[in-house]
């Protein structure tokens, strides 16, 4: 990839990030935050979260417990995991997969093979039932494979984990590991590009985009309204 190249790429980054991360959480995920519905509120320690928070347990405060968590971690999160296939399509033209199981399919910049890839967003984003059906997805396609008469070894198949570290991959993932390469953040984005500064690059570029979005105001107004909600409720 030359520079003109990534070039082209990181501004495909900018606004998938601005487009589908950034408006979702923005729109989707505030306007859900603000409903007292959307939690699965735990009576024993919704007043001491307030409390621990903010020093009392007002609605307001309440609602600032709750709230915060949500749109700051958890809303954000599950939107990006939920569009990596999109953003590595909209990224990379071709890459897409008609292989049932995988999610693209690209040619490794280190060995030369074409690799068969499932994309997976950090080193904590599956459970142990995710193990099963992995090894289910991959064993069915190099058995048909030989079937075919196509080579496509072991090490062909490949769990690519968008961002972190390997030091931090869960357990579950290291289960995968026994049988199948999991490449993580920097070296992932070194394989699929053929450039090892693409992975920083990448995070800078997005940050770019963060500098220009100020929630205040949207954090503010659903704070609100649960409040309201929840004053209506204990009233």
């Amino acid at each position: 990839m030359n520079k003109k190249e990534q070039e082209i790429i990181l501004n495909k980054a900018k606004d998938f990030f601005r487009n589908e991360i950034v408006e979702a959480h923005i729109i989707e995920g505030c306007k859900r935050a603000s409903k007292l519905s959307e939690y699965n509120v735990n009576p024993f320690l919704y007043k001491y979260l307030a409390n621990f928070l903010k020093g009392n347990s007002k609605p307001r405060s309440i609602a600032e417990a709750l709230v915060l968590p949500r749109v700051l971690g958890s809303s954000i999160t599950t939107s990006f995991g939920m569009k990596i296939q999109k953003l590595i399509s909209k990224l990379f033209d071709g890459y897409g997969s008609t292989t049932s199981g995988i999610d693209i399919e690209y040619i490794d910049a280190i060995d030369g093979r074409k690799k068969y890839c499932q994309l997976k967003s950090g080193p904590n984003t599956i459970n142990k039932d995710d193990v099963e059906t992995v090894y289910g997805h991959f064993k069915a396609i190099i058995n048909l494979a030989r079937t075919n008469n196509l080579i496509i070894g072991v090490n062909d198949m490949v769990i690519g984990v968008l961002y972190g570290e390997e030091s931090e991959l869960s357990s579950h993932y290291k289960k995968i590991k026994e049988k199948y390469p999991v490449i993580i953040g920097q070296e992932f984005w070194y394989r699929l590009t053929g450039n090892k500064g693409f992975y920083l690059d990448l995070i800078n570029t997005l940050g770019e985009v963060a500098i220009e979005v100020d929630g205040t105001k949207i954090l503010e107004e659903t704070i609100d309204v649960l409040a309201k909600e929840i004053e209506d409720k204990l009233s």
